[in-house]
């Protein structure tokens, strides 16, 4: 039994661990706060979500299979949360199953046969949900789990398994066999199918059973003291020895059903922690569309009214927007006025690249990208207050621990990268680094107020680039568009020194 509902053709690796670079990614792209929106207070969610998430697939049709399904969701939720409650149920009630110690028969059947009971209800009422649901949902992946259901768990199969259940519990008492092995000790010790008592044939069925083992004399009956505690430890072990091999494959069936809970569970976290993300903007009136795939040679990104999704959760405004057409460029470059909105749309470009890989959708109206083999980040730091470092060390130190890491068609975002020394100075590194990138086959983002290096980009390229530019009105302010445009040797500072220092608060 498979869920499948992250992979087409199996289970999620769940327990990997985090990349290196993970810590980076979420401190530069604010994922905290993507993924408290998405797990809702919620410690089980939020835990899926943050070993999803950055996991990003790199095949566009394993993409298009997690889209198809998070559709289903959204068309509907009530469902899917069902399933998942049915799900957590199950897990939640095995816990809760009272017995001795697993590591003897006794225990092991016991425990079995109580958690088998409670996961046969609620499979029945899975079965329930797909049988009366699975119209409403289109995907491969929906529809496979709710043939798997129906296959797997039909009327013959649940009632073959209540009956076994309770012939398990050996209300009247445990029909055994065995033989004499060497040194006459006992071999083959075998449960049997007990006889089938009912109340109304039981005096006929003792008398026959006391006539054909007693009858004859070929058969014995030993009766045990109440006293004789040897006797009932002996009795005790050649009751362990005959079910054994029983509570070893109920055991095993036991943990197969639970693995099959467990995943479904995890496997629709994911799902529900999106749901809980596209109810937050959905709410707010943000606008969001589950993007195109596509390989990445095809295109770098092609984006409409693209915005910044943790900047949208943490403001009760709607967020500003940006287009971005980059079809063949693998560079873009991002000038303009200070506070005008640069860092926010290369937040809003990793998010999105990261959501899309991961197959939820994207905060944009419109969104097409190549699929990357992962995201890396190199945004500025605060000075180290240990001061065991001066801060370019420390920037060219996180720049080497990435470039250990990058494989051809990554993305690299650089947000003042190496501006922590003179503009000659880090001009020059940052030219021969995303010169290096380029060569390597990675995609590289760059917002930067080096103007020589933004200048000696404009003027020669290193390929096809797009320059972008914060856009600044006549009058200082602000609109937090990006729009395409050369660049300029300024960065308004100005502007922000007179809002600062020159106002009439600031001047009182």
């Amino acid at each position: 039994m498979k869920a499948n509902l992250l992979y087409r053709d199996k289970d999620a690796d769940l327990e990997a661990k985090p990349s290196p670079g993970v810590a980076d990614l979420t401190q530069d792209l604010a994922l905290e706060t993507v993924f408290a929106a998405m797990s809702a207070d919620d410690r089980y969610l939020l835990d899926i979500v943050q070993r999803v998430v950055p996991v990003g697939l790199q095949d566009p049709e394993a993409i298009r299979y997690r889209q198809r399904i998070l559709a289903d969701c959204i068309g509907q939720p009530q469902i899917v949360r069902h399933m998942y409650a049915v799900a957590l149920s199950a897990i939640e009630s095995e816990r809760r199953v009272w017995g001795f110690s697993l590591r003897y028969p006794e225990g092991l059947l016991h425990h079995s046969v109580q958690a088998l009971a409670i996961f046969r209800d609620h499979l029945r009422e899975l079965r329930g949900i797909a049988d009366a649901h699975s119209e409403a949902f289109q995907s491969e992946g929906f529809r496979g789990l709710f043939q798997m259901l129906a296959r797997e768990l039909d009327d013959a199969y649940l009632a073959s398994l209540t009956e076994h259940l309770r012939r398990l519990q050996f209300r009247h008492g445990l029909l055994m066999s065995a033989r004499l092995g060497k040194g006459n000790k006992g071999t083959q010790f075998q449960v049997r199918k007990p006889f089938n008592v009912t109340p109304s044939l039981r005096e006929r069925v003792e008398g026959w059973v006391h006539q054909l083992m007693g009858g004859d004399g070929s058969t014995f009956v030993y009766e045990l003291d109440d006293r004789d505690e040897a006797g009932f430890q002996a009795l005790q072990a050649l009751r362990d020895r005959g079910i054994a091999p029983v509570a070893s494959a109920l055991g095993a069936s036991t943990a197969h059903i639970l693995s099959f809970f467990k995943m479904l569970r995890a496997e629709l976290a994911f799902y529900i922690g999106c749901l809980n993300l596209h109810e937050r903007l959905r709410a707010k009136g943000e606008a969001v569309c589950f993007p195109d795939p596509v390989p990445p040679a095809e295109c770098l990104i092609q984006a409409r009214a693209l915005y910044d999704l943790s900047l949208s959760l943490s403001m009760g405004a709607r967020a500003v927007g940006n287009d971005l057409s980059a079809e063949r460029e693998r560079l873009v470059m991002i000038t303009g006025a200070n506070r005008g909105g640069k860092t926010t749309f290369l937040r809003s470009v990793g998010l999105a690249q990261m959501l899309m890989q991961c197959g939820a959708f994207v905060p944009a109206e419109r969104y097409r990208a190549g699929v990357c083999t992962a995201v890396f980040t190199h945004f500025r730091r605060e000075e180290d207050a240990a001061m065991r470092s001066g801060k370019l060390d420390e920037e060219l130190a996180r720049m080497s621990a990435s470039v250990d890491r990058l494989t051809e068609g990554a993305m690299v975002l650089l947000n003042e990268s190496f501006a922590s020394t003179n503009e000659r100075e880090g001009s020059q590194i940052a030219r021969q680094i995303v010169r290096a990138l380029l060569e390597r086959g990675v995609k590289v983002l760059y917002v930067t107020h080096l103007y020589a290096l933004a200048e000696g980009f404009y003027r020669a390229p290193p390929g096809p680039t797009v320059f972008l530019r914060a856009e600044r009105l006549p009058d200082g302010r602000r609109t937090f568009k990006l729009l395409e445009g050369e660049p300029l040797p300024t960065s308004f500072g100005e502007d922000v020194y007179a809002r600062v220092f020159m106002s009439d608060t600031a001047l009182a």
